[in-house]
């Protein structure tokens, strides 16, 4: 396929921490942090709240994104930690796997600077917003299952492997859409959409909304839209997304941690009924044509459309497994081989019943991998661009093993 594909909406300069539990240990008993005041909801205004926040989400072993007050509190608190600079947002880490699997991509990004020009590979293309070079770093807190952090009063110790994410990003937050984007869609295979969740002026968020449809009425009829949810700073603005955008929108997707913040409960993601009801439940607040699921153990597609994306699935699932034993430097041999891995037991028994009890759903079980040290930033991302590439490119991440799985699914529709 020659058509492009067009990745927005708006990149990061990510400083991804080196987990230490020393340096937190340290931190905790210097501000002496406590067990009751573990929040993730509180404001998070200086070193010591945003290191509440951090050993609150680590005790429950969940993920999130959240607003801090000023990029200088990120910074002071990532010199405590070695840490690597990379480049972040779903639109900018989706490209970057494409490019690993030799499939080109067009950025739009809203801001820029020395960093991102240094790290950008040549084969991503990119339009952007901005007129000047400017630095806000997101702060990237991985942490491995039974992370352990001693407080004054006790320890916390971390049941699962997770992902956090803690930024004050002015560029992104005003999300300023380039005069250029329009003419990249005229031509785009797909087109993936994600990066309102940092907006927090709402009448803004309707002028840019607009603006975007205005460009989005230049895209092919049948290219594809993907629409990638993630934690929104403020929850009722991702409902005014839905309100424009929905009817555009053919693939909505979301991880397992905004999954539970929609439906405001825990879903234990390996029981059958709860999560059939939570994806009912789902679907009633999103009538997407395709409403994508993606967590630790499974991923599934509920709605009318959704069985049309198995090999999208297939390869998004194969794809972000591959980031999460092999990290940044994953390449086609590695996905490839991933392949042949063993799947989750577990996530295949969850898939199954999904799929006989819910008209249309389609699921791919994640893998059951054992890694010493897996990488827990970026999955969702990675995701995105593993179904991205299975959707336009499927010859390019299709190995033996999901040309078998696919034909057998297709033998099972035909039955």
């Amino acid at each position: 396929m020659d058509r492009k594909l067009v990745l927005g909406l708006g990149g990061t300069v990510d400083y991804e921490l080196t987990w230490d539990s020393a340096v937190l240990d340290r931190l905790a008993h210097l501000h002496g942090v406590r067990r009751h005041e573990l929040t993730t909801t509180a404001p998070i205004v200086d070193e010591r709240s945003l290191l509440v926040a951090i050993v609150a989400f680590l005790a429950s072993g969940s993920g999130g994104e959240r607003f801090v007050v000023s990029s200088e509190v990120v910074e002071g608190f990532a010199a405590h930690f070695e840490r690597t600079v990379t480049l972040g947002g779903t639109g900018v880490r989706a490209g970057l796997v494409l490019d690993a699997l030799g499939i080109p991509s067009t950025q739009h990004l809203v801001s820029i600077d020395d960093t991102v020009r240094r790290l950008l590979p040549p084969a991503l293309s990119y339009v952007c917003s901005a007129t000047e070079d400017t630095l806000d770093p997101h702060l990237i807190v991985q942490y491995p299952v039974g992370a352990r952090v001693r407080l004054i009063d006790g320890d916390v110790l971390s049941p699962a492997a997770n992902r956090l994410i803690f930024a004050n990003d002015p560029p992104n937050r005003t999300m300023l859409l380039s005069d250029g984007l329009g003419d990249e869609l005229a031509h785009a295979a797909a087109f993936l959409v994600s990066g309102f969740n940092t907006m927090q002026d709402h009448d803004l968020l309707e002028q840019r909304l607009r603006t975007l449809q205005e460009a989005m009425s230049r895209l092919p009829a049948d290219a594809l839209v993907y629409y990638e949810d993630a934690g929104f700073y403020s929850r009722p603005f991702a409902e005014t997304v839905r309100q424009r955008m929905l009817e555009r929108i053919d693939v909505y997707g979301m991880n397992e941690d905004e999954l539970q913040e929609y439906l405001g409960r825990a879903v234990n993601l390996l029981d059958p009924a709860d999560v059939i009801r939570a994806l009912d439940d789902a679907r009633a607040i999103i009538p997407a044509a395709a409403l994508v699921v993606h967590t630790r153990y499974w991923a599934i597609a509920v709605g009318p459309d959704a069985a049309q994306h198995r090999t999208a699935l297939e390869s998004a699932v194969r794809v972000a497994a591959t980031r999460f034993r092999v990290g940044d430097r994953l390449t086609a041999s590695d996905v490839a081989e991933t392949a042949s891995m063993p799947r989750h037991p577990g996530g295949e028994a969850l898939v199954a019943a999904v799929e006989d009890a819910i008209d249309g759903a389609t699921g791919i079980a994640a893998f059951a991998l054992d890694v010493a040290m897996p990488t827990t930033i970026g999955l969702g991302d990675t995701f995105v661009g593993g179904f991205l590439a299975g959707a336009t490119h499927p010859e390019a991440v299709r190995s033996d093993d999901a040309r078998q799985r696919s034909d057998a699914a297709r033998q099972k529709e035909s039955a």
